[in-house]
Formats: structure tokens, C-alpha cells, sequence
């Protein structure tokens, strides 16, 4: 007597439609190529809310064959796995080609917000991961994880993440970890160096084509904008040089630190991606510097818009080809000099409540980013002590914040009279704009630790507090404290 098993199934049906933009461009920009499976891999986040924005059954992804699928370990129907080819500056210099090294693009989705494509990001060596095992580790797929989405949490433009699942498998960097795999959402994973390695190589006809292919799936209005002369991909790089200026007036104002802002981890519609050794400033250091391989501190934070700028500069350098002359090029840049200033300032601004821009504003900002960096004061703490002050709460809690008590006194004598007269009111829309919550690095490494021991509690409670972080969520106000002294000594590399 026979008994029949059931075979395992040899891809998964997510019950969505697949279309493939980005493999419409043709072999040149791609390979394509299944993910490596792990196994026996497990759930260690599942983002809910994005699953059914993605229109994806959250019970489904969590059950096993669900969590096979978005680790790679099973096929997804419909998709058609790629890596894809690109070049760049690293720390300032040009490293040739590059690429997908660990990650495989599946498709794209319909979403509320617009196609949507998803990426398996540690799925395995591909043609382009050079000397690397393509391989993630579960210490950093979890920091992207919930950055990602604190991000997305804090208004702050972004790739995003669906899921970070793990497996016991070895995966060697300074000491033996164990692998894992994120699974990325973004409306695009374009980035600078796609355009810098077509033009690198002379190959004016795929640079046209990708460009062509950028404008008229995310910036369509490019075409027919009249900006100079209709000169369309001199539009598209003033485009993404105000996306870019807007975006990194958001990180510094809330004192994010990239980290590693090579050409190649630039994205082209001006979103943060690619979460390696990044940092939400504890003390106030405007020269700090969070990446612990970045030994001349190319990435410090007070250098990241200047950066930005030389990274849209070797953009426009990829574009001549199709722009046409370098004086329209440097053209197309100048916005980004006029973007970030005045967005950075705008921020500011509505950090402290000021509802109208007045001359004096810029010194009453440097002047309290001054004290802030003399003091050592913790950033995210004084913005949200100072909103709740504003609001109607002591001063107390702001003054014990500043050693030099009177030098802070004579800001505020300044500063008070700025404010509406309704404070109350100025104070609540502070306390939508200052995070209570931010991921600080002890906060991620206490939910590593944490899951190193397959315990993912602490991952769920961060992701859920990082998605609303200016809400209160009273049970969870030790995350809103100062870090402890070992936080200082935490070291977060390019290593993942």
C-alpha cells in the first residue's frame, strides 16, 4: 500500500500581480538569477501595515512556507529575480563596477502609494558581489529593519522594510555571525551609480534608455516642464538635486548620520536607502562621526550636505552625455544651494514653533545649535523637553539640560518673544514635529542581543514605538531615555 506525501511546494503564490519595470530595460543592466536558499530559516519582524498596503496576507508571510519565501529559500510566483549592474564613488573615490552584490530585485506591486518594487537584500552571491558571500548578517538586517521604518515613522523620505527573517547558517565578518535577510520596499532602487556606470563606459544608448526609463515612471513632468530650454535630463538632475537637498535638510535637522554616503547608496528619487552604519545623534556633536571605518570623517555629520552636493556633481557628470554642455549641468545643480538652506532653515523653525520665517531667525537657530554642541546636550531630548515647555510644562526640565544655565537663560530671552501667541498650540505642533522616540544605537543593540537569543520581543516593541514616534506610548518611556555611558562606546562599522 502506497502512501502519497504531499511534495513540498516549489513556489509560493502570494495571491498579488507581478509586473517587472526595471527588467523591461534590457540584460545590460541586470542578471538574472534565483536566490540562495538558507535553511531552516525563521521570523524575526514582520511590518503588518506594509504587508497590507502591498496587499500581502500578513498570516500567510508569517506561516512557514510564507517565511521560506521572503528569506529566498522558496520561490515567489511571478517574480523574476535580478540583480543589478552599477558603478560609483566610494569614500571619494571612484571603485569601477559595482552592483547588487547580496540583493535580488523580484518586481514590483500596486500600492496605495504607487508601484512599489521589493527586494530580497542578503539572498546569496551574485555576479557582482566580488570578493563578497552575498550574504547579510542579522545584527544589521535588524537595524535596517527598524531604521527603515523609523524613518518612514518620522516623515523623513525612505526605502522601507517588510520583513527581516534569520537562519542559523555561519556568515563570517570580524567574528563568526549568523545570516539573515531583509526584504526591501521601494518605489525605486535606481541609485547615482546606475547612471555614473553606463556613462563610465561610454554607453551613451543605455544611459539614455535608463534615464528615459527614471523620468517617465517617476518624474514625468521632466518632459514638459519648458525648464532649459526642454531640456529634459537637465530637469531630471535639477529634480533630483532639490529631492536630494530636501532630504538631507530632514536628516540633519533631526540628527541622523548615513554613515556612508557613496555615490552608490544615493538614490535617485531623493530617498534614504541603504542602512549600514548609521546613527541618531546622542550628545549634540556637529562633528561626529558614526561610521567606525570612515577614518577621515568624509561622512561626519556637519559634512553630509556638502557631500550630498559633490554626489549630485558626479550625477551630473554621468548625465552630460544626454544633458549636453557643462554650463547647463552646473545650472541644473544650483537648486540644490538654494533647496537646502532654505528647507533646513524651514525645519528649524517649525522645531522651535515658529509658524513665520523673520529676520533674526538664522541667529536664534545658530545660536541654540551652539549651546547645544558646547553642552554636549542631548539632541532628541532637549527638542522634546523644549516642545513640552512650550506647550505648558516647567522649564526646569529644559534649563537642567545645559551646564552653562545662563548662557541657555540668555537664548531664551531672545527666543520667547518669537513664539505665537498662542504657545499652547505652538507647543502641540512642536510635539508633532520633535520625536519623543528615535533608534538610537543602545536601543538597537539591546533588541540584537535580544534575538541573538531568539527572543524577537524587542524588535516588535521598537518597530512599534519607531512607527508613531511622536506619540507618548507611556508603557515604553524608558526607550525616550538618555543612553547609557556604554552606548558611547558602541562601534558601527561597514561591516554587514
Amino acid at each position: 500500500m502506497n502512501h502519497m506525501v504531499d511534495a513540498p511546494p516549489r513556489e509560493l503564490d502570494l495571491g498579488v500581480h507581478w509586473r517587472h519595470g526595471f527588467a523591461s530595460l534590457g540584460p545590460a543592466f541586470y542578471t538574472e538569477l534565483p536566490a540562495l536558499p538558507l535553511p531552516d530559516p525563521y521570523l524575526v519582524g514582520l511590518n503588518e501595515p506594509l504587508a497590507q498596503a502591498l496587499g500581502l496576507d500578513p498570516a500567510l508571510l508569517a506561516g512557514d512556507e510564507g517565511v521560506r519565501a521572503l528569506t529566498g529559500s522558496l520561490a515567489i510566483a511571478g517574480t523574476r529575480p535580478l540583480a543589478s549592474v552599477y558603478s560609483g564613488h566610494q569614500f571619494g573615490v571612484w571603485a569601477g563596477q559595482l552592483g547588487d552584490g547580496r540583493a535580488l530585485l523580484l518586481g514590483d506591486l500596486d500600492s496605495a502609494d504607487g508601484a512599489q518594487e521589493l527586494q530580497l537584500k542578503g539572498s546569496g552571491r551574485t555576479p557582482y558581489s566580488r570578493m563578497g558571500d552575498g550574504r547579510a548578517v542579522l545584527r544589521s538586517s535588524i537595524r535596517e529593519f527598524l531604521c527603515s521604518e523609523a524613518m518612514q515613522g518620522l516623515g523623513i523620505p525612505t526605502t522601507r522594510a517588510l520583513s527581516v527573517t534569520g537562519a542559523d547558517a555561519p556568515v563570517r565578518r570580524e567574528t563568526v555571525e549568523t545570516a539573515a535577510v531583509v526584504m526591501r520596499v521601494s518605489p525605486s532602487f535606481v541609485r547615482f551609480g546606475h547612471f555614473e556606470h553606463f556613462a563610465s563606459r561610454g554607453q551613451d544608448e543605455e544611459l539614455r534608455r535608463l534615464a528615459d526609463y527614471v523620468i517617465a515612471r517617476h518624474f514625468p513632468e521632466c518632459r514638459t516642464s519648458g525648464r532649459f530650454g526642454g531640456n529634459a535630463y537637465a530637469a531630471l538632475l535639477e529634480t533630483v538635486s532639490e529631492r536630494t537637498a530636501a532630504l538631507l535638510a530632514r536628516w540633519q535637522a533631526v540628527g541622523f548620520c548615513h554613515g556612508v554616503m557613496n555615490t552608490d547608496n544615493m538614490s535617485i528619487l531623493g530617498l534614504t536607502i541603504d542602512y549600514g552604519p548609521f546613527q541618531f545623534l546622542d550628545a549634540f556633536d556637529p562633528n561626529h562621526v558614526c561610521n567606525h571605518s570612515d577614518e577621515t570623517g568624509r561622512y561626519a555629520y556637519n559634512r553630509q550636505p556638502n557631500v550630498a552636493y559633490w554626489n549630485l556633481f558626479a550625477l551630473g557628470q554621468a548625465l552630460l552625455p544626454l544633458i549636453g554642455d557643462e554650463e547647463t549641468a552646473l545650472a541644473a545643480l544650483e537648486s540644490y544651494k538654494a533647496v537646502f538652506p532654505r528647507e533646513l532653515e524651514s525645519c528649524l523653525r517649525a522645531k522651535l514653533g515658529l509658524a513665520d520665517a523673520q529676520e533674526g531667525d538664522r541667529t536664534l537657530i545658530e545660536g541654540i545649535l551652539q549651546l547645544l554642541a558646547k553642552g554636549s546636550v542631548d539632541y532628541t531630548i532637549f527638542w522634546r523637553r523644549l516642545s513640552q515647555h512650550v506647550a505648558g510644562g516647567p522649564l526646569e526640565p529644559v534649563r537642567d539640560l545645559f551646564p552653562d544655565r545662563e548662557a541657555f537663560d540668555a537664548w531664551l530671552l531672545d527666543y520667547a518673544p518669537r513664539l505665537p501667541a498662542d504657545r499652547r498650540a505652538a507647543g502641540l505642533a512642536m510635539l508633532r514635529t520633535n520625536p519623543k522616540y528615535v533608534l538610537r544605537n543602545h536601543l538597537a543593540e539591546l533588541a540584537i542581543a535580544r534575538a541573538k537569543q531568539k527572543d524577537f520581543g524587542g524588535v516588535a516593541e521598537l518597530l512599534a514605538v519607531l512607527q508613531s514616534p511622536f506619540d507618548e506610548h507611556p508603557a515604553h518611556e524608558a526607550l525616550a531615555g538618555f543612553p547609557p555611558d556604554w552606548a558611547s562606546r558602541i562601534e558601527i562599522s561597514c561591516s554587514s
